[in-house]
């Protein structure tokens, strides 16, 4: 009786199970599921947890990875518009965007499949935008004319329009990843670099060369100022002395003895300082002065 019961509750929990598995189905937190009624798409399914579904063949489940998808394309050749061969490659981040597009679009919903159509995209894209620009957009002396930020814009904003319409997909990032030249062109655009690079320098030259020139000439200009200012100060100073002077010569003229005096008192202070002690003969110039004073005996 006990084994029967025992067959009977492992039974019964054999049939449990197989009618979860048949009737239900678990999202992950990195799928999107997509749930499809006699093969058609009818629902997706992208927060993770446990959701019901009648068996095949009536549904079935379809699992995508939602996380972005990395992904490089190959190198390419393009023209610019000036005719010069370009080699580039870009890098990409994708995802699903439209499960139930992506799964009717791309066969089996393989993610290998919609990278080769990506880069088929890609491809097309690239050279529709780099023929719209110069080699002087990608490859300059001065960064501030390169435009790789627009040329990328330009790339995704024509291959996501495509992708979202289409095949379910979105770009997440676009970015170019390499460059190159073929070696027929390598020389010409390496000399195109360094002339532009010369009339760089050439330019800060002239530039420096105009500075130091205003500098100088500001300079210039006022050591002009400042000696135009100290040579009219000695003219004023010349004059003043020289009408200083002109008095005084009229005075010494109507007085000659008042001149010749004041001339042996500057050569008697010139010749002493404080501590000097004299010894002189009063009848030679400039000690005769002392000839004759109040209190002195007369001189014979």
């Amino acid at each position: 009786m006990k084994k029967n019961l025992i067959t009977v509750l492992i039974a019964a929990v054999l049939v449990v199970i197989f009618a979860l598995l048949l009737f239900t189905f678990q999202v992950r937190q990195s799928e999107i599921v997509v749930v499809s009624t006699f093969l058609k798409p009818t629902r997706s399914i992208n927060e993770p947890g446990a959701y019901f579904k009648w068996p095949w063949p009536i549904q079935s489940v379809s699992r995508f990875d939602q996380r972005v998808q990395n992904f490089e394309d190959k190198f390419s050749e393009n023209l610019t518009a000036d005719g010069t061969m370009l080699l580039t490659s870009v890098y990409v981040g994708w995802r699903i965007s439209d499960a139930g597009k992506f799964l009717l679009v791309i066969p089996g919903g393989s993610v290998p499949a919609a990278q080769q159509k990506l880069e088929q995209m890609l491809r097309s894209a690239k050279a529709a935008v780099i023929g719209k620009h110069n080699l002087s957009d990608f490859v300059n002396a001065d960064p501030a004319q390169l435009k790789f930020e627009a040329i990328e814009n330009e790339i995704k904003t024509s291959v996501q329009n495509e992708l979202a319409a289409n095949y379910g997909m979105s770009i997440e990032f676009l970015g170019i990843k390499k460059l190159g030249l073929p070696e027929s062109v390598t020389q010409t655009v390496f000399d195109r670099m360094k002339s532009e690079r010369t009339k760089l320098i050439s330019k800060a030259q002239n530039e420096g060369i105009k500075e130091a020139t205003i500098i100088t000439s500001g300079a210039e200009r006022q050591a002009a100022d400042v000696i135009a200012n100290a040579q009219a100060a000695a003219t004023r100073i010349e004059g003043e002395g020289v009408a200083e002077a002109a008095k005084t010569l009229s005075v010494f003229q109507q007085n000659p003895e008042l001149a010749i005096f004041q001339l042996k008192l500057e050569a008697l202070k010139n010749s002493m300082n404080q501590k000097t002690t004299l010894f002189f003969d009063e009848t030679k110039p400039p000690f005769d002065i002392f000839r004759n004073l109040p209190g002195n005996p007369p001189t014979k």
